[in-house]
This record gives C-alpha cells, sequence and structure tokens, in this order.
C-alpha cells in the first residue's frame, strides 16, 4: 500500500474501508494528469471551501518543494522567476467566478451553474471532482452528468451511503459517517492523502 494511504489508516484507522477507492480516486487523477488534463472541483459551503483548498494544495508545493526543470528556468531567463515558480498541477475550483455564477444563477437556473461551467470547459479526459456530504447536492449532481456526457471521469466524495451521488461517479469515496460536519472532518485527510500521493508521483 501507498505510503501516504498507510499513514493515513493510521492516524484515522475508520478510513481503512476506503482505502481501495481512494487508491482508484488516485490512479483516476494521475491518469488525468498524464495526459495533460484539467481537474475542476465543485461544492456547497464547506465543501466549497474543500474544493478551494485542494486547488490550493495541486497548483503549488504541498509537503515537497516541486523545483523547475532545468529547461523551464533556461526557457523563463529570469532568476526571480525561476528560483520561485513551482510545478503544478492543474485544478479550478468551480466556486470562485462570482460574476459567472450570479450571472447564469439570475438569468437561468442557479442549480446549473456548475453544470455550465462544466459543459463550457471541460474536455474528455479531465476529471470533475464533486463533493458533497449528502450525496444529493442538485448543483454537483447536475455538473456530474454534464461531465458523463463530456466524455470526463466523474469523482465524488460524500457520506457513507453515497446519496445519489454514487450513481453518477465513476469512482465515490464514502467515508464512514452520515452527518456533515463528521463527514467534512473525514474528507479533509482523504484529499490530504491523495494530493500527498499526486505530488510524490509527480515531482519525487
Amino acid at each position: 500500500m501507498n505510503r501516504s494511504l498507510l499513514e493515513l489508516c493510521e492516524r484515522y484507522p475508520r478510513l481503512e474501508g476506503c482505502t481501495s477507492t481512494i487508491q482508484q480516486a488516485f490512479d483516476a487523477l494521475r491518469g488525468c494528469y498524464e495526459k495533460d488534463g484539467v481537474v475542476y472541483l465543485c461544492g456547497n459551503g464547506g465543501s466549497a471551501a474543500d474544493a478551494e483548498h485542494i486547488v490550493g494544495e495541486l497548483m503549488k508545493s504541498f509537503a515537497a518543494h516541486r523545483r523547475l526543470s532545468a529547461g523551464m528556468r533556461a526557457r523563463l531567463n529570469d532568476d526571480y522567476l525561476a528560483a520561485r515558480l513551482e510545478g503544478a498541477l492543474r485544478a479550478v475550483a468551480l466556486t470562485g467566478q462570482t460574476s459567472l455564477a450570479t450571472a447564469f444563477a439570475n438569468d437561468v437556473a442557479p442549480d446549473l451553474v456548475f453544470a455550465q461551467q462544466v459543459f463550457g470547459y471541460g474536455r474528455p479526459g479531465d476529471v470533475l471532482w464533486g463533493l458533497s456530504t449528502s450525496g444529493n447536492s442538485r448543483n454537483v449532481l447536475h455538473a456530474l452528468k454534464v461531465a458523463r456526457a463530456k466524455g470526463m471521469m466523474t469523482l465524488g466524495m460524500t457520506g457513507q451511503d453515497g446519496g445519489a451521488m454514487a450513481a453518477l461517479c465513476d469512482v465515490c469515496i464514502r467515508v464512514p459517517e452520515t452527518e456533515t460536519h463528521k463527514v467534512q472532518e473525514l474528507h479533509l485527510p482523504v484529499y490530504h492523502a491523495l494530493c500527498l500521493m499526486l505530488e510524490a508521483h509527480f515531482f519525487a
């Protein structure tokens, strides 16, 4: 088992039953990045904050420094940039585009804001990573349906029963809790483990 997964299980024994789906999620994300894809994330409330948090871990150094390649440093031809820019795994939180979100919510339908973004941005081979503690957030479910129609991989994180999200996700990580705040408490170590695994793979 991957070292980050082993440590996750040691610190959170209740998550041991999730290791198989966490590994599947890693495989999906790794495959996306190996093909130069993009990971898009969405969720509501605390899950929106988690989506932004995940982007922060993927787009810059997390636990290890991601030094640029010698070729890129040479092409930059700027010592300040070359010394400070870091390797990135492309990830976009769909929760942060306020002007687009409010316009579409007002003019069309508030529960389709994420779906519209996925329709506009998503390409085959990209990943949509949806977070919903209940698994039944309508705007996340709509986005997942659009992602599947666009040929994207769908990844979900939810609570114990998975809700309606489980049937729409190629991989669904269902942590063993049902109360919202307790689900969120287990989501964080899971996505940290995934980010560590990805960083170790691409920037070892």
